[in-house]
């Protein structure tokens, strides 16, 4: 495991995500202290991401549960393979009809049966679902339960119980412990406010958007051949655009989408034509499209040179905007 904060960072780096004290801290405390992660923030951050490079950083297999609204414990926990004991009923209805031979009366051929109903409702016909996995893995692992605030709160009642103990009980069998307790990431997009039950029993972190020189370190590490300035004009006009009021705020999936995106169109600078045509890569709803092309002459990175013209997208006031006595950004 992790020896110390600064050891994640070195080993989360190795599986090319780049992270800060805190997010160190908080997965190095999580594997001291055995206690889950409640990783909160806008979709696209990461916080899925960092949950499989910790697998990968220490071996763990990991075993992911995806939330969605109307999910309950069958799918998370078990169910029983209802065909497959079907057939078996159908192969051994002789045996059956051996083991009532000679009941007088249909109590007596009930009591027969259910004396066999430890055949039917054992591990041999149990399909176990993500939690039940992660519980009886024989290695220890890592329990990804992605986008929790989905679920229903009855679903996530449900989840403090398997949180305390990690043990299950299922009736036809018996208590079932962990032969390992697992790490767990609970990760949050803020569809709804968590319990504070759910928050007590985690460690809270909250990754919000990066800012510009993190973003920009992102992209030299996810992106092969990107040009520094392109990388340094593409993340401005991300930093700026997810200050406007849009449905939908890019995060730093749509920021590596579009660098790739612009790569294959060997891009080496960007333009006004060049955004506007690529405003689907980052863009996901028509009125945020539109929203931002009303905006482009003032998103677009400009650089200004020394005894130079400033050049800004077509439209923007480059002009009204006092020169700087060297090199710089203008935001």
């Amino acid at each position: 495991m992790f020896d110390s904060p600064e050891e994640v960072i070195e080993q989360l780096d190795a599986q090319d995500y780049i992270c800060d004290k805190n997010i160190a801290t908080v997965v190095f405390l999580a594997s001291k202290l055995e206690k889950p992660v409640l990783v909160e923030g806008p979709a696209g951050v990461g916080k899925t991401e960092l949950a499989k490079v910790v697998s990968a950083a220490t071996g763990r297999p990991m075993i992911r549960l995806q939330c969605y609204e109307g999910l309950d414990e069958a799918k998370a926990l078990y169910e029983w393979e209802y065909s497959k004991q079907l057939l078996y009923t159908q192969i051994l209805k002789e045996k059956f009809a051996e083991a009532m031979a000679g009941a007088t009366t249909v109590k007596d051929a009930a009591d027969r049966v259910g004396q066999e109903d430890s055949v039917f409702f054992s591990d041999r016909f149990i399909v176990p679902r993500p939690l039940l996995r992660a519980i009886q893995s024989e290695q220890p692992s890592l329990l990804l339960i992605d986008e929790v605030d989905k679920s229903d709160p009855e679903f996530e009642a449900f989840l403090l119980e398997v949180l305390s103990d990690f043990q299950v009980t299922v009736p036809e069998i018996g208590t079932l412990e962990a032969y390992h307790k697992p790490i767990v990431f609970l990760t949050s997009n803020d569809a709804r406010e968590m319990s504070d039950a759910l928050k007590r029993r985690c460690l809270h972190l909250y990754i919000d958007f990066p800012n510009e020189e993190l973003e920009v370190k992102i992209l030299d590490k996810k992106v092969e051949g990107i040009d520094r300035r392109l990388a340094e004009e593409l993340v401005g006009v991300m930093q700026r655009l997810r200050k406007l009021d849009l449905k939908k705020t890019p995060s730093i999936s749509e920021t590596l989408d579009w660098a790739r995106a612009l790569l294959a169109l060997n891009a080496t600078e960007l333009d006004e034509d060049l955004v506007r045509e690529t405003l689907n890569v980052i863009l996901k709803y028509e009125g945020d499209i539109k929203k931002t092309q009303a905006e482009l002459g003032r998103l677009i990175t400009r650089k200004v040179e020394e005894g130079g013209e400033a050049k800004a997208g077509e439209g923007a006031k480059a002009a009204d905007e006092p020169k700087p006595a060297k090199k710089g950004v203008l935001h």
